[in-house]
């Protein structure tokens, strides 16, 4: 079905592009080769233009309004980041299966939301966020399309749709859909990302508006890992399971979906406006401005016949809908000013929230939880303030959630920025929040006995310190984070908060070594718990070191090729075990995972086409089985991937 999906929507592209191709095929970008910048990348690029159109042109804005350009280069980031999520990966350990949850190997926390989440936290490694979401500006229709074959079979289709109907309204669609057949038993996976997004403004920008529409499923087989007598047979490599399909799992009839939808919509009104003399710009105004959000998440874990040998006895009372259901509505009402005497924008908000979670019926009949849902409504109180002085530039953003319901809270981030011309930036960070944990650790129904509860849990307070430098030279960054009662799920897949301070360190550095056409690319994480290691665990060490060779090749230089090895590493560490029940990670204690990685690659580019070619765990058929992303969870084996990414401007 998935599949099927997927197939018309690329049709769909493809006749779009050709309509469009015939009103605006005058005045775009040339025939000719033409390389966009790449947002990675501080050197100057040449681009060939038809001098009516150019790669600046072609805008992507953020959420927080950030400005990139569409990039169409082959770069060694660009490898990193070709894999579902499209993100590089280095702080994580991907399952075996494309779309599966991801282990941690690093944690950020500069970055929290305000609110708590419904949970089922590795059931969401793929949900996209109100962040997450790109708005477009371009001079003519413009599509990109990622492929990228599966596991055993199936492929992943990630296609962008965008075009401005004027120089003030654009409108573009995306659909991301993955259908992967695992390498072993009950490892099938469906997802579904669709996005409609679309912003306008009037001719003196007096009025704008921005919104998006996002509906998101998440289908998984859950297999529950390896039996024991199977983890026997992988590691000691017998001959007779080398087709992994034949290794027992520990469930069979095991099923996961998670659902979501979302509107967002944000406008906002210039009352007040005048024009700075010298500069022709706008030298203060006042804008009033309204943001609407309207989100809803569902999960359920669904089995034909329970596994009592597995998760522990039952007493099911036979529901109809299994569903944990959270609903969140958010309106905020802003008033902006911008001035010389503030050194940039000011923003007061206000904003009311409304919110529910839980389940329409009592799943288990031996339960003794008294109640349903956790609902009610809360009012924050908040501003946002971004400055620029000389090279300086300072952002905050505050916000405080009084009274003492589940939404209560506050949160504070700060930044500053030096950027010196394009040598060199230094950025330094400071988070301060407090929030309730997610809604699964504080109500949570099932049909076995032992997943049942109903906790009063406390705020969690989180504080992070954080300094990034960026140069020609390299990269590094430091972050220092405390966080008071830390929420985790114990060995037994309980909830519990942490009685102590969790106390983290993490460094991180990045240096290249140029000679020639070879680069050797390297980075190393160093992480250190002095307190709390006993619930918050990493490992010491995270290395990846890319040695890779680029060139263009034939006459007249039509392919650029990129083409290396990427090994990674990480030091031993009881790493955290998956419980496809609750779609969470728990500790344990029995099992410690490090192992490495060599993966091989050969990219590509055509013109406006990057070609990928991909070998994981290439070592994998005469090294030690000792690869696994989680307890009872293996690693892919060697696996040969191929995709592309190609881009079309009309």
């Amino acid at each position: 079905m998935k599949s099927n999906i997927i197939f018309s929507f690329l049709i769909c592209f493809l006749l779009t592009q050709n309509l469009f191709s015939q009103g605006f095929g005058q005045g775009g970008l040339n025939g000719n080769a033409v390389i966009l910048r790449d947002s990675t990348n501080t050197s100057p690029i040449n681009v060939t233009l038809s001098g009516k159109t150019k790669y600046t042109d072609y805008k992507i804005f953020s959420h927080k309004k950030d400005t990139t350009y569409i990039d169409t280069t082959l770069t060694l980031q660009k490898e990193y980041k070709f894999n579902y999520l499209r993100k590089d990966l280095f702080e994580f350990i991907e399952f075996h299966n494309q779309g599966q949850t991801l282990n941690n190997l690093g944690y950020s926390f500069n970055n929290i939301y305000r609110f708590p989440d419904l949970g089922f936290t590795a059931k969401q490694v793929s949900y996209l966020d109100i962040d997450d979401i790109k708005y477009y500006e371009v001079p003519t229709p413009t599509t990109e399309i990622l492929y990228r074959t599966g596991l055993q079979q199936g492929q992943v289709l990630d296609a962008l749709f965008t075009l401005n109907f004027s120089k003030r309204l654009n409108v573009s669609l995306s659909y991301k859909g993955l259908r992967s057949l695992g390498a072993y038993r009950q490892a099938l996976v469906s997802n579904g990302n669709f996005r409609g997004a679309f912003h306008y403004t009037t001719k003196q920008n007096q009025y704008e508006i921005r919104g998006h529409l996002t509906t998101q499923d998440f289908y998984h087989q859950e297999n529950g890992g390896l039996t024991t007598a199977s983890l026997e047979n992988f590691i000691t490599d017998d001959e007779n399971f080398q087709t992994r399909a034949r290794l027992d799992v520990n469930l069979t009839n095991s099923e996961s979906e998670f659902d979501s939808n979302r509107v967002y919509v944000e406008h906002s009104y210039k009352l007040i406006s005048s024009k700075d003399s010298i500069n022709n710009k706008d030298f203060s105004n006042l804008k009033i401005g309204h943001v609407f959000t309207n989100e809803n998440k569902s999960y359920e874990f669904i089995q034909n016949t329970l596994t009592e040998d597995f998760f522990g006895s039952a007493s099911s009372s036979n529901p109809d809908d299994k569903k944990a259901i959270s609903k969140l509505t958010n309106n905020q009402l802003n008033l902006e000013f911008n001035s010389k005497y503030v050194l940039g924008k000011f923003k007061a908000k206000a904003e009311l929230t409304n919110y529910s979670y839980g389940y329409d019926t009592i799943l288990n009949s031996n339960s003794n939880i008294n109640k349903l849902k956790i609902e009610g409504n809360a009012i924050s109180f908040g501003a946002d303030w971004n400055a620029k002085i000389k090279n300086f530039k300072l952002n905050a953003d505050a916000s405080v959630t009084p009274g003492n319901g589940r939404l209560s809270g506050n949160y504070l981030k700060g930044e500053a920025i030096f950027e010196k011309d394009s040598i060199f930036s230094v950025k330094g960070t400071l988070l301060l929040s407090s929030k309730s944990p997610n809604f699964n650790t504080l109500l949570h129904q099932s049909e076995y006995d032992a997943y049942n509860w109903q906790n009063e849990f406390s705020n969690v307070n989180t504080r992070d310190l954080g300094f990034d430098f960026a140069s020609k030279w390299g990269n590094a960054s430091l972050n220092f984070t405390n966080i008071d009662n830390y929420t985790y799920f114990d060995e037994d897949s309980k909830p519990q908060q942490f009685a102590n301070q969790i106390t983290y360190l993490k460094v991180k550095a990045n240096r290249k070594f140029k000679l020639g056409k070879f680069a050797l690319d390297n980075t190393l994480m160093y992480q250190n718990v002095t307190s709390g290691s006993s619930v918050f665990r990493v490992p010491e060490f995270v290395t990846r070191n890319t040695f890779y060779y680029t060139d263009y090749w034939f006459k007249g230089k039509p392919m650029l090729v990129n083409i290396g090895i990427t090994f990674k590493y990480f030091t031993k560490y009881n790493a955290n075990a998956y419980n496809p029940l609750l779609a969470e990670f728990r500790l344990q204690n029995d099992e410690q995972i490090g192992f490495p990685t060599f993966d091989v690659f050969f990219n590509a580019q055509v013109r406006r086409t990057r070609l990928y070619l991909k070998v994981d765990n290439a070592t994998s058929s005469f090294t030690d089985k000792n690869y696994f992303s989680a307890p009872n969870y293996p690693y892919r084996d060697f696996t040969v991937r191929f995709g592309l990414v190609w881009n079309w401007f009309i």
